[in-house]
């Protein structure tokens, strides 16, 4: 049976998303709005949460047109709402009736793009106690700041336009919360967007993939993924994963994450503690470097870099193997010295840095 899929992206790379779920075969890619791939599906549940660069993935119940910027749209929804039989929607669906008078409940989370005549909660209030009505479950608002409990059945409805999907959350937990992220530390990478970093590194003739300012580890573990996932398939010997960063305690956070990441199969990961304004490394050595370099928003620069962020720039460019690839978050323009083979704007935590893909084509000079 065929099931109409959202998943939810980081705004930027949707496009992303649509080329892993076309390149992993969980689907036929039907449209993309703000932070959403529509996708038609007949895989496993098990197999659609294996997206790495979408911070979630939901089945939609019901499309609702005609959705204005007036206080009708509530009534509408809520009307949707009240027809939507999410018994079609697979296992997930069919634990609507399981969970009836007792469990977590139910909670919504709504988002629209645009300005509208009413607020996100009135949405989530209209359409949460009608989705709660047939199944005899509890209903959870979000209103004055209040947590729904663990365990609550989680919906989700999106508005762009005159259209709405109203959809349900095919995991307990969105899939950006990894269950690798054991520790974490301040200025941690998204992991989709670290995902989406690896997938624009192009990891398959990579041998050595470098991270000078790894911090929790989050994309070197994503590249690893990456390389598990046939990114590295047919590869004569395993990947290095090579991360280093100033600060110890990031490395060991690194090495925690590293060691609660799926079995990493054709790569493996090695931490130091290295200063990114001289990486101890060889010239030319690395075939891709991945890096979300300490730009003073959350983290400061430390160590050399905290004189001239440049050398790590310029180390970045003496490892870069001839043919090979840097893929960066930068905020501030890009780096002078690299040819820029792809670029993508994304938005995150109120920024709107870029993914660049770089090449050190350019004659370097000491």
């Amino acid at each position: 049976m065929h099931t109409f899929a959202v998943a939810r992206a980081v705004h930027g790379i949707e496009p992303l998303v649509a080329t892993e779920i076309r390149r992993s075969r969980l689907g036929v890619v039907r449209g993309m709005r703000h932070r959403e791939v529509w996708f038609e599906t007949s895989s496993p549940e098990t197999a659609l949460l294996s997206l790495r660069t979408a911070d979630d993935v939901l089945l939609a119940a019901a499309v609702v047109d005609g959705i204005g910027h007036d206080r009708s749209a509530l009534r509408r929804l809520a009307r949707a709402a009240r027809e939507v039989d999410a018994s079609h929607l697979g296992a997930r669906g069919r634990d609507t009736g399981r969970r009836a008078g007792g469990g977590g409940g139910l909670e919504v989370s709504a988002s629209f793009v645009g300005r509208r005549n009413y607020t996100r909660f009135e949405v989530e209030d209209a359409v949460g106690a009608e989705l709660a009505r047939p199944p005899r479950l509890p209903y959870h608002s979000r209103r004055d700041g209040r947590r729904p409990p663990e365990g609550a059945m989680s919906w989700r409805v999106t508005i762009e336009g005159d259209q709405a999907v109203i959809a349900l959350r095919l995991a307990d937990r969105p899939l950006h919360r990894r269950p690798y992220k054991l520790a974490s530390i301040r200025g941690t990478l998204h992991p989709p967007v670290a995902a989406a970093m690896a997938e624009l590194a192009r990891l398959g003739n990579a041998s050595t993939v470098l991270d000078p300012c790894c911090g929790a580890g989050t994309t070197l573990i994503e590249a690893g993924a990456a390389v598990r996932a046939g990114a590295g398939s047919g590869r004569p010997s395993p990947v290095r994963l090579l991360g280093f960063d100033h600060d110890p305690a990031a490395l060991r956070a690194a090495a925690a994450n590293a060691r609660g990441a799926p079995g990493a199969g054709r790569a493996s990961f090695a931490w130091a503690v290295a200063d990114g304004g001289r990486i101890p490394m060889g010239g030319e050595h690395a075939d891709r470097v991945l890096v979300n370099p300490p730009w003073g928003r959350q983290v400061p620069p430390a160590g050399l870099l905290a004189g001239d962020l440049g050398l790590l720039w310029r180390e970045v460019r003496r490892v870069l193997a001839r043919d090979g690839l840097a893929v960066a978050l930068v905020h501030d323009g890009i780096p002078a010295g690299f040819a820029v083979e792809e670029a993508v704007r994304v938005s995150l935590s109120g920024q709107h840095p870029l993914i660049a893909v770089l090449s050190g084509r350019r004659p370097w000079r000491p």
